[in-house]
C-alpha cells in the first residue's frame, strides 16, 4: 500500500500563527539587541514579526525553487546560502556562511565530545561492574543490570542534543 499524500482543499487559507514567527521569540531576540533600558512597544515587535517572517518565506522560497529545479525535497545551508546571493543579500550571505562553517565546525566538536564522555562513562560502569563481580562471586539470573540501564539512558543522552549546545545567532554581527 502507498502512503497517500495529504492534500490541502483548494481554498486552504493559512492562518497568521502558522505563516508568522511566534512573538515571544520575535520579542526576545529584538530585547537582546535594546540598551538594558530600552523598551519595545507591542506595535513595533508585531512590525518586525511580520517583517522577519516575510524575509524568512523569501528566502526560503527561493531556496526551494532551486531544490525543485534539482528535484530534492529537503533544503540545507547551501540552498538558503545561494538563495541570499541570488536575491542580492550579498553581505549578509557572507555572514551567514562564515557562521554556518563555524556551526559545523562546533557541531562535529560536539558530536565528539558527545561520544568521548559516553565511552568513558560506558568504560567506568564495566569497570565498577567488574569490580563488584569480583567481590561478590555470585552470579545474578535475570533482567538488565543496573549498569545495563545506566548505558541505555547514557546512549540516549548521546543521542539527544539540547538547545543549549547550539550557537546563538544574535551573537552574530552584521557589519
Amino acid at each position: 500500500m502507498a502512503a497517500k499524500k495529504k492534500e490541502r482543499p483548494s481554498n486552504y487559507i493559512i492562518q497568521d500563527q502558522d505563516r508568522l514567527l511566534p512573538i515571544a521569540n520575535v520579542s526576545r531576540v529584538i530585547r537582546k539587541a535594546l540598551p538594558i533600558h530600552g523598551k519595545l512597544s507591542k506595535q513595533a515587535a508585531e512590525c518586525i514579526q511580520e517583517c522577519v517572517s516575510e524575509f524568512i518565506s523569501f528566502i526560503t522560497s527561493e531556496a526551494a525553487e532551486k531544490c525543485s529545479i534539482e528535484q530534492r525535497k529537503t533544503l540545507n545551508g547551501e540552498d538558503i546560502l545561494h538563495a541570499m546571493y541570488s536575491l542580492g543579500f550579498d553581505n549578509y550571505a557572507e555572514t551567514l556562511k562564515i557562521y554556518l562553517a563555524k556551526y559545523r565546525e562546533y557541531e562535529v566538536e560536539e558530536s565528539e565530545a558527545r561520544r568521548r564522555k559516553y565511552l568513558q562513562r560506558k568504560e567506568k560502569i564495566k569497570l565498577e561492574r567488574l569490580a563488584k563481580e569480583g567481590e561478590e562471586n555470585t552470579d545474578e539470573p535475570g533482567g538488565a543490570s543496573g549498569a545495563d540501564e545506566y548505558i541505555e539512558e547514557e546512549q540516549s543522552d548521546y543521542a539527544a542534543s539540547s538547545e543549549s549546545d547550539l550557537l546563538d545567532p544574535s551573537d552574530i554581527v552584521l557589519l
